[in-house]
Parts: structure tokens; C-alpha cells; sequence
């Protein structure tokens, strides 16, 4: 078994039909259903600046939580292999969007905010740190093509 690639499948199915189509720009839904094996239905939808529904996700805020996912995972890996005992992670991530003129768009930066917490006698020095090695290692970070920056907030447990 070759370890060296993983492949990901997922399914994606439209239901914004509202009954004409995509005959006019206003007539249509931006509403799916992502699907993976084993997993709950994922309801997607375009952000609501671009007539997306607001109790969906939006594939840009889909963008922004692989993001922070992976650098905790990253993170979380890379503690460990230092000897840091993380008690507890939380992240307020964000990222910018620009528009182009041409109706195209990218981002161009997400900064991550995580809030890592170590077990007493733990370095938060070290723990801060760590955040440049996980983004190195982090699979998602090393794939976009914009700047994924980290705004740490280490504290050591009593």
C-alpha cells in the first residue's frame, strides 16, 4: 500500500431548481447537498452577498475551516513530538476575499487565531512557537496560494 497518496471523494448535487432553471440570474437557487461516504449530508450554499441562503455553509467559509482544522491538527502532532501537553485548542479564524472587476475573485489572506492552552509546568513560549512548524506540515496551508498567518494566544494551565 502506497502511503505517499490519499485520495478524497465527495458527491455534490444541486437543489436550487426553483422550476425554470438558470433561465435569469434572480431565478435560481444556490442551495446543495455535499455528500461523503459514512458522513451527514453537508447543506452548501453560495455566501449571502451572492444570493446564498445564510443557514448554509459557503464554500469561501468551507475554505477558511479546512484551514483552521488542519493547522490544529498540525499543531496537536507537532506538540507532541516536543513533549507540550495540550489541555485545550479553540481558533476565531478569518480570511479576506477580493473581488475582481470581472466577477472573479480570490483570497488573498487568512489569519488564524488560536488559543492553545498547555498543562502546567508546559513552556507557552514553546507552545507559540510551535504554530510556524504546523503550518508547514499543514497539508491545506501548503496548497493555497495566499498567505495563511497565525496570531497565537499561548496560556499555561494552573
Amino acid at each position: 500500500m502506497d502511503l505517499s497518496e490519499h485520495r478524497y471523494a465527495v458527491s455534490l448535487e444541486w437543489t436550487g431548481n426553483r422550476g425554470s432553471g438558470t433561465d435569469t440570474y434572480r431565478s435560481y437557487g444556490r442551495d446543495h447537498i455535499i455528500r461523503a461516504d459514512g458522513l451527514p449530508d453537508l447543506a452548501g450554499t453560495a455566501d449571502p452577498t451572492f444570493r446564498g441562503d445564510r443557514d448554509r455553509w459557503n464554500p469561501e467559509q468551507l475554505l477558511l475551516t479546512a484551514l483552521s482544522q488542519c493547522h490544529m491538527l498540525s499543531y496537536l502532532h507537532v506538540a507532541v513530538k516536543h513533549g507540550i501537553t495540550v489541555v485545550a485548542y479553540a481558533d476565531d479564524a478569518e480570511g479576506t476575499l477580493h473581488l475582481n472587476r470581472d466577477g472573479s475573485g480570490e483570497f488573498t489572506g487568512a489569519l488564524l487565531r488560536p488559543r492553545v492552552t498547555v498543562a502546567a509546568g508546559n513552556s507557552a513560549v514553546t507552545a507559540a512557537e510551535l504554530h510556524a512548524e504546523a503550518n508547514r506540515l499543514c497539508f491545506i496551508a501548503r496548497s493555497v496560494n495566499f498567505p495563511v498567518l497565525h496570531q497565537p494566544e499561548p496560556a499555561v494551565a494552573l
